[in-house]
C-alpha cells in the first residue's frame, strides 16, 4: 500500500458534486523515435513505476517502456491501434501514446481520480471514469480535449462501450449499480442494479451482453453479473473466485476471462452456458486481463508479482510469465500495422437454407474488402451469442461462408470477425433477425475493431478499491 502523498489519494471521496478538470491539452515535444515494427503488442500500465511496459507478443518480451503520468491505472487502444490512452490516477490526466513510436504526444486533463478508460469502436471518443468526481469525461480524439462530463453513480470504476458505439456501461463501485450512457446525447438512460462492489465491465462482441465483476466488500459479491443489453436486466449471476477484478471477453465471443484478486486465479466463463469451465493459477493479485485478436491468448497483470501471465487458450495453461514494472494494473492489446496497412470492411448476410422449415438452418455469408477490392485467403470467424460456429477462408471474391444447422432462436445475432494482419486492419460485422418479417438485416455498421476485439479497454478499478479485505 502506498504511503505519504499517495496514500491520501487512496481514500475514496464520494463527492456528489462534479469535479471538472480544465480541458486544456498539453502537447509534448516529440523527438525522433524509432518506428515500432509491425506486430501485436500488450500495453501494461504499471501503477507504482509511472510507466507503461510494451510486450511484443511474438516473443513475450518487453520491447519498450514508456514514461507516463503519476499512478497509471488503465489503458485502452484505439481501433487501428494507432494510439493508446493511459489514465493517470494521481495526475488526473490521460497520457496519449503514439504506438508507431511508443512515445507520449499529448496529455489531457480529466476529472478527479480517473480509474477506467474505454475507446468507442469508431475511435472518435474516449470515455474516462472519475472515481472521486462521480463522473465520466468524454474526450474527442480529433482534438484530445474533454467535450462532455457525464454524472453517473458514486465511485465509478470502469467503463466499456458497446460494439455499435451507442451505449457506454459504467460500474459504480459503492453504489452497486451500472450506469448506461447513451453516447449520442452523453446522458444516463438506465441504471442497472448488480451485486456487491461492481468493479469491471466488458461487453460481448455481438453487443448482447455485458459482464460485470462484483468484488464484494459488504457481504456479497465474488461473482459476475450478466446483463442482457436489450432489456438492461441481470439474467445470470456466475460464482467465480474471491474478489474478482478484471474481465475481458474473447473476440470470438466464446469465453470471458475473470481475474480473482485474492484467489490468485483466473476463471474462464463459457459464455454459451454462463458457467465457469476452467480455473487456472497465475501470479499474486491478478487484476487486468486482455485477449489477443485471434482469441488464442490472454494476458493477465499480477499486481503484487510485478509480472504478466500469458495464458494459452489451446492448452489451458500459462505459457509464459513476463516481468514488467512495479504493480501492473491494466493491459490492452494493440496490433501495430505496417505504415501502408489499409482499413477493411466486412459485411455479413444470413439467409434461410433452401427447403428448410422456418427457423431451421441458416447460411452465413461474409465478404471482406479493402479499398473496394476483395481480400482472398483471410480467415473469418463466425460466432453467435458467445458460441463459435466455424472459421472459413475468403475466396477470390472475398467471401467466407458458414452453414448453421438446427433450429435457431429468432432473436439470435451472428457475428463475423476478421482479426487483421500486418497489411490490413481488423474489422467485424453482425447480423440479427427482424422478428416482424423474419428477414435478416445487418444491425451494426462494419467498423475497424480494436486489437483486443471488443472496444479496447482496460476496465481496471481505481487502486483505492484494490485493497478490499
Amino acid at each position: 500500500m502506498p504511503s505519504g502523498r499517495r496514500s491520501g489519494r487512496y481514500v475514496l471521496g464520494l463527492l456528489l458534486s462534479v469535479a471538472m478538470a480544465a480541458s486544456a491539452v498539453v502537447v509534448l515535444p516529440v523527438s525522433q523515435a524509432a518506428a515500432v515494427p509491425p506486430g501485436t503488442y500488450a500495453y501494461v500500465a504499471n501503477f507504482a513505476s509511472d510507466n507503461v511496459s510494451v510486450i511484443a507478443t511474438a516473443t513475450d518480451t518487453v520491447s519498450a517502456t514508456v514514461p507516463v503520468g503519476d499512478g497509471p491505472l488503465g489503458v485502452a487502444v484505439t481501433p487501428g491501434s494507432t494510439r493508446a490512452y493511459v489514465i493517470n490516477n494521481f495526475s488526473d490526466t490521460v497520457s496519449v501514446i503514439d504506438t508507431a513510436t511508443d512515445t507520449v504526444t499529448t496529455t489531457v486533463p480529466v476529472g478527479d481520480g480517473p480509474s477506467g478508460v474505454a475507446v468507442s469502436p469508431d475511435g472518435t471518443r474516449v470515455y474516462v471514469t472519475n472515481a472521486n468526481g462521480g463522473t465520466v469525461s468524454v474526450i474527442d480524439t480529433a482534438t484530445d480535449t474533454v467535450t462532455a462530463t457525464v454524472p453517473v453513480g458514486g465511485g465509478p470504476s470502469a467503463v466499456a462501450v458497446a460494439p455499435d458505439g451507442t451505449r457506454a456501461y459504467v460500474t459504480n463501485y459503492p453504489s452497486d449499480t451500472v450506469s448506461v450512457i447513451a453516447t449520442a446525447t452523453d446522458t444516463v438512460t438506465a441504471t442497472v442494479p448488480v451485486d456487491d462492489g461492481p468493479l469491471a465491465v466488458a461487453v460481448s462482441p455481438d453487443g448482447t451482453r455485458a459482464y460485470v465483476t462484483n468484488a464484494g466488500g459488504s457481504g456479497g459479491g465474488n461473482n459476475v453479473s450478466v446483463i442482457v443489453t436489450a432489456t438492461n436486466t441481470v439474467t445470470a449471476t456466475i460464482p467465480v473466485g474471491i474478489s474478482p477484478r478484471g474481465v475481458a471477453v474473447a473476440p470470438d465471443g466464446t469465453r470471458a476471462y475473470v481475474t480473482n484478486y485474492l484467489s490468485d486465479t483466473v476463471s474462464v466463463v463459457g459464455t454459451a452456458t454462463n458457467t465457469v469451465t476452467a480455473t487456472f493459477l497465475v501470479g499474486d493479485a491478478p487484476k487486468g486481463v486482455a485477449v489477443t485478436p485471434d482469441s488464442t491468448r490472454a494476458y493477465i497483470t499480477n499486481g503484487n508479482s510485478d509480472n504478466v501471465s500469458v495464458f494459452d487458450a489451446a492448452t489451458n495453461t500459462v505459457a509464459a510469465t513476463v516481468p514488467v514494472g512495479r504493480s501492473p494494473e491494466a493491459v490492452a492489446i494493440a496490433t501495430v500495422a505496417d505504415e501502408d496497412a489499409v482499413p477493411t470492411k466486412l459485411t455479413l448476410k444470413a439467409t434461410k437454407k433452401k427447403g428448410a422449415k422456418a427457423g431451421v438452418g441458416l447460411n452465413l455469408t461474409a465478404r471482406l474488402t479493402a479499398a473496394g477490392q476483395a481480400l482472398e485467403g483471410e480467415n473469418i470467424t463466425f460466432t453467435t451469442d458467445g458460441t463459435a460456429l466455424c472459421t472459413d477462408t475468403t475466396n477470390a471474391w472475398g467471401k467466407a461462408t458458414c452453414a448453421v444447422s438446427g433450429r435457431q432462436d429468432k432473436d439470435a445475432c451472428y457475428t463475423a470477425t476478421f482479426a487483421g494482419d500486418s497489411a490490413h486492419l481488423p474489422s467485424t460485422a453482425a447480423v440479427c433477425p427482424d422478428s416482424h418479417n423474419h428477414q435478416y438485416k445487418d444491425k451494426r455498421p462494419s467498423v475497424p475493431r480494436a486489437a483486443d476485439g471488443t472496444p479496447t479497454l482496460s476496465t481496471q478499478p481505481n487502486r483505492r478499491m484494490n485493497r478490499i479485505s
